[in-house]
């Protein structure tokens, strides 16, 4: 009997796409809005209506990358795709988000929410699927190279934030940069094995997705559950941060003091997310992933109710931090409670419409109306609505979300064993 074969040698070009790629969402989720403030010159309830048509747009994407990726399983065509792509950020915004934004606001707006789209709300299924998968094929624990993810947003923070003070527009052209690493380390590096794939992916000829398989998803109640918690917990989280930067702005005397503040701040939390993403892996082996996003989903709705309630920045800093252990708690519960509460098969598709698909609506339906309550009532009263949805949302959750079954890769491997074909 054939065993598995671990492949560690393999990790680090995992862990380095992680980092590119959440080099580019970091420092568009990060500076984008700041951006459209200081650069672009546009109002809260313009940037709302920004980001509330990357996330509409994002909804033609995430059904198609889900399947898609589904039928690809580790080949990288859409991912080479999505890199590709994210290599224009730079001269988008250098050179054409200005000339279409003089034209028509909405114009640039659907512009700007297609290609960023595609790249990030659409795009970052894609990788994470992958990089998941990837983990169980070569015997990696997929928070580990997660926190390439993490390493970057620590960087991003502190480039960007002196990038900007330099040149505003620096910030698209590093994007750019870690975009072509991504793509050279897509190419070049990122190396699966392939008998431990069919192995645990069931690659093979009765193992393959059908149209049936894939309706058959809708049906089950625990996604439907899975899709609310993401819309309520996951969805208000990126809302309430789409804005957050003009929010810890409002705490100082000047923007200057504010934005080098900010970067600090953020570093500390990606860097509190990186330290914290070490045990994770084993943490929510023990505690459970359903338990972890149930935790993660009362940890949201406190930041939020207490940035709201924040008499100063250092308790806003405090309420931020939180963040650096939210994060770790969602991206690895959230993978493994997928692989072991639903077929493996139709991993990238559940990932895609659970996920981000649902999620996508609800930050599609909220961004616009929050960037309008930002105008209306202010941030602290916005907020305590935010932190009051996430709060009954979870605790929907916490009541109907059913128990995953942990996956034994060896013993996947004893199963599936006599249809693995020799090289």
């Amino acid at each position: 009997m054939s065993k598995m074969i671990k492949e560690s040698r393999h990790f680090w070009g995992f862990a380095l796409s992680e980092f590119s790629y959440f080099f580019v969402w970091a420092i568009t989720y990060g500076f984008l809005t700041l951006w459209l403030e200081k650069v672009a010159n546009v109002t809260g309830s313009q940037a709302g209506i920004i980001f509330s048509l990357m996330a509409g747009m994002s909804l033609i994407f995430q059904p198609i990358f889900g399947i898609v990726s589904d039928k690809l399983v580790f080949k990288k065509h859409l991912l080479l795709t999505i890199a590709v792509a994210a290599i224009l950020t730079g001269p988008y915004f250098q050179w054409l988000f200005m000339p279409i934004f003089n034209v028509s606001p909405i114009l640039v707006s659907v512009v700007t929410g297609v290609f960023l789209a595609f790249i990030l709300n659409g795009g970052v299924s894609v990788i994470e699927q992958y990089v998941e998968r990837a983990s169980l094929a070569n015997k990696f624990e997929y928070g580990h190279a997660r926190m390439g993810g993490s390493v970057a947003g620590v960087i991003a923070a502190i480039v960007a934030g002196r990038l900007f003070l330099w040149e505003p527009n620096a910030i698209w052209w590093a994007t750019s940069i870690a975009a072509i690493f991504l793509t050279l380390l897509l190419v070049f590096s990122t190396k699966i094995n392939f008998a431990n794939a069919a192995v645990v992916m069931g690659d093979d000829k009765d193992g393959k997705m059908t149209k049936k398989d894939i309706f058959s998803i809708f049906k089950l109640r625990n996604f439907w559950i899975l899709a609310l918690f993401y819309m309520g917990a996951s969805a208000l989280f990126d809302v309430f941060d789409q804005q957050f930067i003009v929010f810890f702005k409002t705490f100082f005397e000047t923007d200057t003091q504010g934005t080098l503040i900010y970067s600090y701040m953020a570093s500390a939390q990606t860097a509190l997310e990186l330290i914290l993403m070490i045990p994770m892996p084993y943490i929510i082996n023990k505690i459970g992933a359903r338990n972890g996003l149930i935790i993660y989903g009362f940890l949201t709705c406190l930041r939020i109710v207490g940035s709201a309630l924040s008499p100063s920045w250092m308790w806003i800093v405090f309420f931020r931090l939180l963040a650096g252990l939210e994060m770790p708690l969602l991206l690895v519960s959230i993978m493994k409670y997928i692989s072991e509460a639903f077929d493996i098969r139709l991993y990238a598709t559940v990932y895609a419409l659970a996920s981000n698909f649902a999620k996508q609506i609800s930050v599609f339906i909220f961004s616009s109306a929050a960037g309008s309550m930002y105008d209306i009532i202010g941030y602290q009263h916005t907020y305590l609505i935010l932190g009051g949805i996430v709060f009954v949302i979870t605790l929907i959750a916490m009541f109907f979300l059913e128990k995953g079954e942990k996956i034994n890769v060896d013993k996947l491997h004893r199963q599936r064993s006599t249809i693995v074909t020799k090289e």
